[in-house]
């Protein structure tokens, strides 16, 4: 009777639905190249330029190893010592700018997602700093007009126009998202900066069809 009682129990636990994913949220990403792009301007910077960026990660919902995340925020900001996306860019270094709002155990979880996420683009992490952060998505326009603030990392976004911002006609999402577990729409980055310290570069630009924005879900 209570084996029967048992096996009951377990049928009626995998029938239950399978549980929504850890972690929820929000990403961008913005790099030195442009990833909306034709394929002739593509090849034509391949090891010139597209070597660093910054990516920004938003949990809205969700905990890592048991420590809740809902609220915080994390960047990368990378090298690499070729353009970002192609196979001869290798490990990269990064500096990590995570949530001043964190305390210590959400400080290490988000490390590790960004760890978890961004793999061999942050093979050697330089630094972790605290950071004030901010990514803000106009609720109007989701998927093209954003805003990171990380410490020294800046990032503000705009849709893309399909006629306007055409170069050569031949556009397309060239090169993939630098994170993993997100969906992404390419985007104008109206301003790219990062004026700190620990990837041998700083820079400020604009104008340019290199941004992602989207979400994530990670289980």
């Amino acid at each position: 009777m209570i084996r029967s009682a048992g096996l009951a129990l377990c049928a009626l636990l995998l029938a239950l639905p399978v549980s929504a994913a850890e972690l929820t949220g929000r990403y961008i990403e913005a790099r030195t190249c442009d990833v909306w792009t034709g394929p002739c301007f593509a090849n034509a910077e391949v090891n010139l330029t597209g070597k660093h960026a910054v990516l920004g990660w938003l949990i809205e919902k969700g905990e890592r190893g048991g420590v809740a995340l809902e609220g915080l925020g994390v960047a990368a900001v990378v090298a690499a010592t070729d353009t970002l996306g192609t196979k001869q860019c290798g490990a990269g270094k990064a500096v990590i700018l995570v949530d001043e709002r964190a305390n210590a155990a959400q400080r290490e979880a988000l490390v590790k997602l960004v760890r978890e996420q961004a793999g061999d683009l942050v093979g050697t992490v330089v630094a972790v700093e605290k950071a004030d952060f901010a990514l803000d998505v106009c609720p109007c326009k989701e998927g093209g007009c954003a805003t990171l603030k990380a410490g020294p990392a800046r990032v503000e976004t705009r849709c893309l126009d399909h006629k306007h911002d055409k170069v050569c006609g031949n556009e397309s999402a060239f090169f993939p998202p630098l994170s993993r577990d997100v969906k992404v729409e390419a985007a104008v980055a109206v301003e790219h900066s990062f004026a700190g310290k620990g990837v041998g570069a700083t820079w400020s630009e604009g104008g340019r069809r290199s941004a992602y924005l989207g979400t994530f879900s990670i289980k």
